[in-house]
């Protein structure tokens, strides 16, 4: 077992730290943690309270090579657990596509990448986990002791039954390379179809695979991409200079276009450029570039961008300089089945003008389903990804349609961002009524805001 900082003494102090400043919170307001970046896209209500002191609470504190587990801080990024756990040739079972979210991050507000098909969600790979709740005291949950009832709870939680301080994960061999098929589909069902045949064979014409997602730029250009893990030679791609990986994926001709990655670099391959979001502020034209510092083309600063206008207004002011309402920030991740998500497709391509559309298929690892977000087990479900603005008008409305649109073929939605569900649609489709026995157990005096008031009210 290789222990890594921070130690037992500096976990101690982080935890007690933690506490200290949940102490001094005066009741009556709200508790939340102090945060340098997020990954959510709801507007919050402003506070004047301080954040609960997360400072040493961000580090690997293990890697277990022989048992293949990692003993992590609930702040700790995955882009720090990643560096950690590969020079051992290892990596968490799903590592999603972002470095700058967090284990806890990803357990209490979900999480997906193209190892979802058969790893299922973050949350799944969780052996235990200390929680801090909202009587202020850190109780350790596992799946099977006095605190199972909140180890299954906590998933979709988003911090409203309280935050994890350490988790116990597993993690999987890799190899150091990784072999990547881009093949193109000329229509959705046959997309779909291809789908579905990879996520129950694990194989794609001879060859297996162990990643797996896909982009649709329009109706009869779609791409799904297969990979491996690979120690073949080869001189592999480079997407963090002039190239840019999704543009990588497009090209003409039956056969599917081969690519060699680092498992460093497949697993950041979105972020360099934030999927495709980076064009945004001008980082893909290459005159601008080539004068973008690499250390700065990271998700993470284009989220502090995001941050800006919306603080400043800018985006919204030059839209009413055109004479227009200010756009509708259309910003959403759900989670369609399998046999209705060509039916989706097809919906939003005709309804919202947003392109790309990023897909990755999963299925729940285990067999039972989890209480805040309760998808079938034995389910495949396709993810639908799609972040951008849509012309303005009645606040909300292209959201609230992709809502209605997402329940009536019995699916899911993310929480990360805006929501408009009344909060009895609400309580439907997130568990209410477990999530109601929950919040008094753990929360009695509710220091936490409710579920329903971050996810909607901007709590």
């Amino acid at each position: 077992m290789e222990r890594t900082l921070p130690d037992a003494a500096a976990r101690t102090t982080g935890e007690q730290r933690l506490l200290d400043t949940f102490a001094s919170i005066p009741p009556g307001e709200r508790v939340r943690l102090a945060k340098r970046t997020s990954n959510l896209f709801r507007e919050r209500s402003s506070t004047r309270t301080p954040g609960l002191d997360t400072t040493g609470l961000t580090g690997v504190r293990v890697v277990d090579v022989g048992t293949r587990t990692a003993e992590v801080d609930g702040m700790c990024t995955y882009e720090d657990l990643v560096a950690a756990t590969l020079p051992h040739g290892l990596m968490p079972l799903v590592v999603p596509q972002l470095r700058t979210i967090t284990l806890g991050g990803a357990v209490t507000g979900l999480g997906i990448e193209s190892s979802s098909f058969r790893n299922g969600l973050p949350h799944e790979s969780v052996l235990e986990m200390d929680i801090l709740t909202g009587t202020g005291e850190i109780v350790t949950a596992t799946p099977d002791n006095e605190h199972a009832d909140l180890f299954h709870g906590f998933p979709n939680s988003y911090g409203s039954l309280g935050y994890a301080t350490r988790l116990l994960i597993e993690l999987e061999p890799v190899t150091g390379h990784v072999a990547l098929r881009h093949i193109r589909f000329h229509d959705l069902e046959s997309l779909c179809t291809a789908i579905g045949e990879v996520v129950a064979s694990r194989v794609h014409d001879g060859e297996p695979v162990d990643f797996v997602d896909g982009v649709v730029f329009s109706r009869d250009e779609a791409y799904l991409t297969v990979a491996r893990h690979t120690d073949e030679a080869g001189r592999p791609s480079d997407y963090t200079g002039q190239q840019v990986f999704y543009r990588s994926l497009q090209h003409d001709g039956p056969e599917p276009r081969r690519d060699l990655l680092t498992t460093h670099d497949y697993l950041w391959r979105w972020d360099t450029d934030w999927f495709w979001c980076s064009r945004a502020f001008g980082a893909q034209n290459p005159r601008v570039r080539r004068l973008w510092p690499s250390r700065w083309r990271r998700s993470s600063v284009y989220w502090k961008l995001v941050a800006l206008d919306q603080r400043l207004r800018f985006s919204d002011r030059m839209e009413a300089r055109k004479g227009n309402p200010p756009r509708e920030r259309v910003v959403q991740d759900v989670e369609i089945p399998l046999a209705r998500t060509a039916e989706f497709l097809d919906w939003f391509l005709d309804t919202v003008p947003i392109e790309p559309i990023w897909l990755c298929p999963l299925r729940l690892r285990g067999d039972r389903s989890w209480d805040l977000y309760p998808l079938e087990p034995g389910e495949t479900y396709v993810n639908v990804g799609f972040w951008s603005s849509v012309p303005g008008g009645e606040p909300g409305a292209t959201n609230r349609a992709i809502e209605r649109r997402v329940g009536e073929l019995d699916g899911h939605k993310s929480l990360y961002s805006e929501s408009f569900y009344t909060r009895e649609e609400f309580d439907a489709l997130y568990g209410g009524d477990a999530y109601a026995v929950l919040k008094a157990k753990h929360d009695p005096s509710g220091r936490f805001p409710h579920l329903y008031d971050k996810a909607v009210r901007h709590a």
